[in-house]
């Protein structure tokens, strides 16, 4: 039976790529005035839905329908959305640095009179809408000078400008400070108050709790469940079990932990602040260890710091270093430049590949050296037989699937693409290896290889730390795991103690730090 109060009902939506199946059959129904929060794990289909509805994702490539103010949509781009009031604020803002808060407000939608744009009415509007979203700025200012906590709200009064009636904020206070999520948070229950409709996609169950009046979790591309939820009593316990309910398989090599080996890497009192974000803190006082022949897992949901924690240990790469030190076999060590990181024999196999990871326009042989060209060179040029003897040792020994190691490194399958830039990261022989989403973007079998080489390494007497989005992968390569909640290590766990819900428990409570 139809929901008199709905604003929006989404009726079996399935979108599929090639070779996956994104959206299976969702369902959820959204009543007008509320705060609607959807959860699940990452890649469960949470901002494909939000694509689908907001007409990035346009009608005729997905199948189910939607229906907004009872009459059905068929939206075929993000325009058409926003014509009848549905807007999406993306992640990653979509706002243009070089132009001005009020250009940027108006920007497709500008305020003309005679031909021209009326700056005065356009500087009063902003004015207007800027005051609405407690934002205390000049509207010539440029975008580029403001915060992220102040660059999202000028997002939001470009939305009001619209004449929003339903505003979808994906992961709103990811890349926010504490004092900027708590105003955002104010700021929905505020337009809550003035009758607008917002879907908040979110991980934080303590925000969920604060702010919403119904709970949809999306697994695995299904609607698990939609509940009622009643101010401040969200049932964690029941989203949890709803976002982790499925059942591991036997994808994982076998192993056999261990965690008694000779402490190599230890850290303490790690303090790391955003590089862009004065007084935003991605890594708070974190300790821990990892040992040899140790396979270390870090699990974190997305915005808790994991990568953060990582590049920052990885000669000091990210952020601003607060506090905190590095012991490596015992010896206190300052890792100021990827250079000294190598140097003493730590690696970082990055999240990104292709952004962070592989030079495309170079060839196998070329990247895998890249990481080490000291071993390489002969009188100070490089030695063509040498690089093409390790190039080929690695190609060898990982499997890697290709013609000839000349061939450019953007020719190869994703799964391939990963184990040359193990390769690259091998050559130095590292004692820590930090592998960031080993097998984000690569199939079922490329991921078996890369979970035995994973295997492999801590044999051979490596500490391994793996960082991953996906709990059954954590769970199955791991000895021993690490949570991390709003940059804090919210928990330590040997995987014989750890089950898919008691890791999402301490990845989203905080809980102080473990060492």
């Amino acid at each position: 039976m139809r929901d008199p109060h709905a604003i929006l009902e989404m009726r079996t939506i399935t979108k599929l790529f090639p070779g996956v199946r994104a959206l299976d059959d969702v369902t959820m129904t959204v009543r007008r005035g509320d705060i609607h929060a959807i959860c699940g794990e990452n890649g469960a289909g949470k901002s494909t839905l939000m694509k689908v509805l907001s007409g990035v994702y346009p009608h005729g490539t997905y199948s189910g329908s939607i229906l907004f103010e009872s009459e059905e949509m068929a939206f075929k781009d993000i325009k058409s959305s926003e014509s009848v009031g549905i807007v999406i604020i993306h992640q990653e803002l979509a706002l243009i640095p070089e132009l001005s808060v009020e250009d940027n407000i108006f920007l497709g939608n500008e305020i003309v009179a005679k031909g021209l744009i009326d700056r005065r009415t356009l500087r009063r509007r902003s004015l207007d809408l800027l005051a609405r979203v407690g934002l205390d700025v000049d509207p010539g200012t440029q975008i580029k000078t403001l915060g992220v906590g102040q660059q999202q709200l000028v997002e939001i009064a470009k939305a009001l400008a619209k004449n929003v009636k339903i505003l979808i904020l994906d992961e709103p206070t990811s890349a926010l400070n504490e004092d900027d999520s708590a105003n955002l948070l104010t700021l929905m229950k505020g337009l809550k108050a003035k009758g607008i409709t917002s879907i908040m996609i979110s991980h934080k169950l303590n925000e969920i709790a604060e702010v919403s009046d119904a709970v949809t979790v999306i697994r695995d591309g299904r609607t698990v469940e939609t509940y009622d939820v009643e101010a401040g009593q969200v049932d964690e316990d029941r989203i949890i079990r709803a976002m982790v309910g499925r059942s591991l398989d036997n994808r994982y090599p076998d192993h056999e932990p261990n965690t008694g080996g000779e402490v190599i890497l230890e850290v303490q009192g790690w303090t790391v602040e955003h590089p862009t974000v004065p007084g935003k803190l991605v890594c708070k006082d974190e300790s821990f260890v990892a040992r040899r022949g140790e396979i270390v897992g870090f699990a974190g949901l997305m915005g808790a710091g994991r990568t953060e924690l990582a590049r920052s240990l990885f000669g000091r790469s990210y952020g601003v270093h607060k506090s905190g030190q590095i012991f490596l076999h015992g010896a206190p060590v300052e890792l100021k430049t990827v250079r000294e990181a190598i140097r003493h024999r730590l690696a970082y196999v990055s999240e990104d590949r292709k952004l962070l990871g592989l030079n495309l326009l170079d060839s196998i042989k070329d990247t895998i050296v890249s990481a080490n060209l000291r071993a390489v060179v002969r009188r100070g040029l490089i030695d063509d037989a040498m690089e093409r003897t390790v190039a080929e040792r690695y190609r060898k020994s990982l499997r890697i699937k290709t013609p000839g190691i000349d061939v450019g490194v953007a020719t190869l399958s994703g799964g391939n693409q990963q184990k040359v830039v193990l390769a690259k990261w091998l050559f130095p022989e590292p004692d820590v290896l930090i592998l960031d989403e080993p097998t984000r973007g690569i199939d079922v079998g490329a991921k078996f290889e890369i979970y035995r080489l994973i295997q492999d390494l801590a044999d051979q007497g490596k500490a391994v730390i793996v960082i991953s989005s996906e709990l059954p992968e954590v769970l199955g390569i791991c000895d021993r795991i690490y949570t991390i909640c709003e940059g804090r290590i919210s928990g330590e766990v040997p995987r014989s103690e750890a089950d898919q819900e008691t890791l999402m428990r301490m990845m989203t409570t905080t809980v102080g730090s473990a060492a």
